[in-house]
C-alpha cells in the first residue's frame, strides 16, 4: 500500500548553517534529546517502504526559519515537500504567504498555537488581524495546518471555518481530543465539526496511541469521526522524530489500529487524502 508521512520534522546539525531559533525562547526536549536530519529520516523511511514525506517546521527548534525544510525539499524534491511555520498577524501576511507558497516554495503552513514550548492555548489565530492570511490562503488553495488544542479554542477555529469557507485546514493530532477520558464523547466533538467542510484531521501517534489503549471501545471514537468526515479528508502522520517510538513501530502502529477499516479507507488515509491536500506530491506512487 502506498504510505505518504505527512508529519515529520527535521533538524540539522550544522547550527552555524541552521541557528536555533524555538518559538517561545524554549527548545522541546525531543529536538534534544533525538533530533533527525534530511538523511537519517530518508534512510528511515527506506526502511519502512515510505516514498514520500511532508515536512513539518520543528518550530520548537526553528520557530519561523524554515530554511531547513526548504532546502532539504530542494535538495530531494522527489522524496519530500515542506510546510513551514508561519505568523499570519504580520501585516505583509498576504504577500508573504504568495512568495514563499509560490513554485519550489512551502506545499503549505503551519500556525504554531499551543505546544510543548507553548503550553497556553493561543487564540491569536482568529483575530481580525489575520484576516490578510485567511482570505489569501483561501485564494492559492494553501492548506494551513493548525496545531491547537480543542476546547480552548475550538470556538475560535468554527469562527475561522465559517469566515472562510474557501480554506483548508488540516487539524494537527486531530486537535488532541481527550480519548483516554472518553472515546465516544471524544469522537462526538470530534465529528461535530465536520460540518465545516474546508477541516481535514491529522491523525498522529497521539491519538492512535490512546484508540490502541481503548481496546474494543476505539470503535466508539473512530466510527462517528469517519462518517462525519470520511476518510478523504483524514491523513496519517508519524510524528517521528518527536514520538519516542521509531518510524516502524509508528507505522505498525497506525496499520494494527486502523485495519479494521476497509481497504478504500485506509489507501485514503495513507496516502490519498495527502495527495489531494497537496498535490505537489503527485497523483500516483513515483
Amino acid at each position: 500500500m502506498d504510505v505518504i508521512d505527512t508529519h515529520c520534522h527535521i533538524i540539522s546539525a550544522d547550527q552555524d548553517r541552521y541557528p536555533r531559533a524555538p518559538i517561545g525562547g524554549k527548545q522541546s526536549a525531543w529536538a534534544t534529546a533525538r533530533p533527525v536530519d534530511a538523511e537519517g529520516l530518508l534512510a528511515r523511511m527506506d526502511e519502512v517502504g515510505i516514498r514520500q514525506a511532508v515536512l513539518v517546521q520543528a518550530t520548537t527548534a526553528y520557530g519561523y526559519d524554515n530554511s531547513y525544510v526548504l532546502d532539504s525539499r530542494r535538495r530531494w524534491p522527489e522524496r519530500f515537500i515542506a510546510v513551514g511555520t508561519f505568523d499570519p498577524l504580520r501585516p505583509d501576511a498576504g504577500v508573504r504567504l504568495a512568495d514563499l507558497c509560490g513554485d519550489g516554495g512551502l506545499a503549505g503552513v503551519r500556525l504554531f498555537t499551543s505546544g510543548s514550548t507553548v503550553p497556553t492555548q493561543g487564540e491569536w489565530f482568529a483575530a481580525p488581524e489575520t484576516e490578510d492570511f485567511w482570505r489569501r490562503a483561501g485564494e492559492l488553495g494553501v492548506t494551513v495546518c493548525l496545531q491547537m488544542r480543542l476546547g480552548p479554542a475550538t470556538a475560535q477555529l468554527v469562527s475561522v471555518l465559517e469566515r472562510y469557507p474557501t480554506v483548508t485546514v488540516l487539524l494537527d493530532h486531530m486537535g488532541y481530543p481527550d480519548i483516554a477520558a472518553s472515546p465516544a464523547r471524544a469522537g462526538k466533538e470530534v465529528a461535530d465539526l465536520a460540518r465545516n467542510p474546508g477541516l481535514h484531521l491529522k491523525l498522529t501517534h497521539r491519538n492512535l496511541e490512546r484508540l490502541h489503549d481503548a481496546g474494543d471501545e476505539a470503535v466508539d471514537f473512530l466510527r462517528p469521526v469517519l462518517e462525519a468526515f470520511g476518510p478523504e479528508r483524514i491523513a496519517w502522520g508519524s510524528n517521528c522524530p518527536a514520538a519516542e517510538q521509531s518510524l516502524p513501530e509508528l507505522l505498525d502502529l497506525a496499520r494494527n489500529v486502523l485495519s479494521p477499516l476497509p481497504g478504500e479507507a485506509r489507501e485514503a488515509i495513507f496516502a490519498g487524502t495527502a495527495r489531494r491536500l497537496y498535490p505537489g506530491l503527485g497523483n500516483t506512487q513515483n
